[in-house]
């Protein structure tokens, strides 16, 4: 599953154990007025599905949602471990922003984009007190992906330059510029796309696309991840593990690889490409669906200093990271890093509503006095859209949202790892804040992934299987290639956090045994 495809699904079932408060209401104004197989069917025959082969899909029906669970017609609950698609950062039905956009709704609901209006002017202000640094002023997108194109447009008129360096295991939306920029498999479709997209190598030390073997410390039951990176298991499968024993971390230091450092590889490609070239490199801080590959440290740092040493823009996408997603209003603070540009979406509004920002610095606000924009949007700065915006940076702060985060991380910091040690199908834990990924492997020692590249039908099989195991235990996961994502809503409690968390462990015992199975047969994992 990727960041902006949510994972078919058959329709859920009833489930008398764990209906949702609105299941046992009699019929209200709020409720749906078709069944679920009407819905589906309506569905079947008018809607075209993102990412999908129409006739291969059987979307789930949603019909409400509050806090960290949503639920079909039938009332059944499912416990939302991936915020839909990590956008939902507030939970369901949050009644802070569901009540401001009704308010706003009340007041006015549209403006042109040569207007201004209260939500536009105090989201604005909002977002420059607190992004990092000195980004200042925004322009206001319907979502990541136009506000991937503005961004690109204007380093370009910026600088006079034309290229844009980008990486292969990235995703920046499914627009013309968006898709090229994008390294994923998700650009096939859209090539040959915009021209001068110049691509480097992520920094990927489980799979090093250098070839480094990275050196990895230990740590008692990879209990000491809480303020660390990721966790490599790279024990045989027939190991077992107890709180007692060893997991192997991932060194920070990157050493001598010029991929995982960063600057020495950018360097190298400003050497063949001209850096006069160059008008931006644009990076996810964290790596999202492609790997949820947070950077060792030091890594943002050097891309920062080529990019300064040749007069090239950097674009950081927060779409998915930004927002508290990682412990903290936006990743890249955790590395001090400041970029010249910014683009956010999904947390702005916690989804509710399509929004996004391109937030630029000081020097781009100045230089955009004297420059026109030459851009637009019918829709830029819609006011029921902004007032979403401000209401959930609004319940982020009273609720220190971003600080909850933080602390629920860190027990995904020591229970990840911990599952992944006991596990034989998961090669690798990592993640940050609130933002994990388990790599799920049919061989530790070999590291070959339970699936293979972009698998797609019967090869993607082993994911979906487990995908459907979980919600069926009532638990609603993000796959994608061989990764399950965590990437529960940012107000989740420790209670439902461990509840999860079980369902995952049982989940990831039928992987264990479907793999003993086709050690022993041949047969697929989770046949």
């Amino acid at each position: 599953m990727t960041a902006d495809d949510p994972q078919q699904t058959p329709g859920m079932t009833a489930d008398d154990t764990k209906r949702s408060p609105a299941a046992s209401r009699g019929p209200s104004a709020d409720r749906p007025c078709l069944t679920g197989e009407q819905i589906r069917a309506l569905d079947r025959a008018h809607v075209v599905h993102s990412w999908s082969t129409q006739s291969q899909i059987s979307p789930s029906v949603v019909s409400g949602g509050e806090g960290r669970y949503f639920w079909g017609p039938e009332g059944r609950r499912i416990l939302d471990f991936a915020s839909l698609v990590v956008n939902a950062n507030l939970g369901h039905q949050h009644p802070r922003v569901t009540e401001a956009i009704a308010s706003q709704a009340r007041r006015l609901c549209v403006t042109a984009p040569a207007m201004t209006d209260e939500a536009r002017a105090r989201l604005a202000a909002l977002l420059a007190e607190i992004t990092p640094g000195d980004l200042t002023m925004s322009f206001f997108t319907n979502g990541g992906a136009d506000a991937t194109e503005n961004a690109i447009k204007l380093a370009r008129w910026y600088t006079g330059r034309q290229k844009i360096v980008a990486r292969y295991r990235s995703y920046h939306g499914a627009t013309a510029g968006a898709a090229s920029v994008t390294g994923d498999p998700r650009r096939w479709a859209a090539e040959p796309g915009v021209p001068g997209v110049v691509r480097m190598f992520d920094p990927y030390p489980y799979r090093c696309p250098a070839g480094h073997d990275h050196p990895q410390v230990y740590a008692p039951g990879g209990r000491e991840t809480t303020t660390g990176r990721s966790t490599t298991v790279s024990k045989s499968a027939a190991t077992a593990f107890d709180d007692d024993t060893v997991a192997l971390l991932p060194a920070r230091d990157p050493g001598a690889c010029p991929v995982c450092s960063g600057g020495p590889h950018l360097e190298e490609i400003l050497q063949y490409e001209g850096p006069h070239t160059v008008a931006a490199v644009i990076l996810e801080t964290v790596t999202g669906t492609n790997g949820v590959l947070v950077p060792p440290d030091g890594y943002l740092a050097s891309i920062r200093e080529v990019c300064d040493r040749y007069g090239i823009l950097l674009i950081l996408d927060e779409v998915m990271s930004g927002f508290g997603r990682t412990g903290r209003w936006f990743a890249c603070e955790h590395w001090d890093v400041v970029p010249d540009i910014m683009t956010v979406a999904k947390g702005i509004t916690s989804g509710y509503l399509p929004l996004g920002a391109v937030i630029v610095s000081e020097r781009l606000a100045d230089w955009l006095q004297d420059h026109e924009f030459a851009g637009g949007l019918t829709s830029t700065g819609n006011p029921l859209c902004c007032a979403a915006g401000i209401a959930t940076i609004e319940a982020m702060r009273e609720e220190k949202v971003v600080e909850n985060a933080a602390a629920m991380g860190e027990v995904l910091a020591a229970e990840l790892p911990r599952l992944a040690a006991e596990h034989p199908c998961v090669g690798e834990a990592r993640g940050l804040g609130l933002l994990w990924a388990l790599e799920l492997v049919k061989d530790r020692t070999t590291r070959e992934p339970l699936v293979p590249f972009n698998a797609k039908g019967e090869a993607a099989g082993p994911m979906r299987r487990l995908f459907e195991a979980a919600l069926a235990r009532g638990l609603y996961l993000m796959t994608h290639f061989n990764l399950v994502l965590v990437a529960p809503p940012l107000t989740i409690t420790r209670a439902e956090l461990d509840e999860g968390l079980t369902i995952l462990d049982e989940v990831l015992a039928v992987g264990d045994e479907a793999l003993a199975c086709r050690a022993r047969n041949g047969r697929a994992p989770f046949a």
